[in-house]
């Protein structure tokens, strides 16, 4: 399979969860980013953890932290043009970058062969994920040839919007089921801790 490399994207501001380090949150025993980190890892050449801030919070995990490199909090693709300028400088061989929500505890084990399938039959620049009828644009594929299009999109545009930019491109959607529970699942708010403490019940 195309040698992939991971980004799990822990660079927003948590408001909703009342601020701090969102996937750092326990479920069932076990930190939000611990339970991403076994979904994906298995599934790519090597795993970054995009986040700001003080770095040394997140070396138990032993991962790369790249902050973004665009200022001002600007969102998710921000995270991902960080992913593809690591890739460039770091791991030039690696062409395609997968990136995931890291507060997303239930990822599909099947991620990103299914997202290469489907840009090959396609013939698609990217790829995103859906469930339910419903789009999840932070869980994608990127080529690291379309970063510097995506720095102009970001820094001269303030494109800040990911479906703005992929509307640009070629796009692959592919559906996982919400059965027995949403793959895509992520905790926003208190409240979806608690809604995840039950569905680890099902996941484990």
């Amino acid at each position: 399979m195309t040698e992939t490399l991971g980004v799990l994207l822990a660079g927003g501001l948590a408001r909703r969860m009342g601020g701090g380090d969102k996937p750092m949150r326990a479920i069932a025993g076990r930190t939000l980013l611990a339970r991403v980190i076994d979904r994906i890892g298995p599934q790519c050449d090597g795993l970054i953890l995009n986040a700001n801030g003080d770095a040394a919070r997140f070396d138990a995990f032993s991962l790369p932290v790249v902050a973004d490199t665009v200022e001002g909090f600007a969102g998710p693709l921000a995270g991902v043009l960080a992913a593809l300028d690591w890739a460039a400088q770091h791991r030039p061989h690696v062409t395609w970058v997968v990136s995931a929500a890291a507060d997303c505890p239930f990822l599909p084990r099947d991620l990103v062969a299914r997202f290469h399938r489907a840009r090959h039959e396609d013939e698609a620049d990217l790829c995103v994920a859906r469930s339910g009828g419903q789009t999840h644009p932070v869980i994608g594929l990127w080529s690291v040839d379309l970063r510097d299009e995506l720095r102009q999109a970001l820094v001269v545009e303030d494109c800040r919007k990911i479906d703005r930019w992929t509307a640009r491109y070629k796009l692959a959607t592919v559906d996982w089921p919400m059965e027995p529970l949403d793959p895509f699942f992520n905790a926003n708010t208190p409240e979806d801790l608690g809604a995840a403490e039950e569905l680890a019940k099902l996941d484990d």
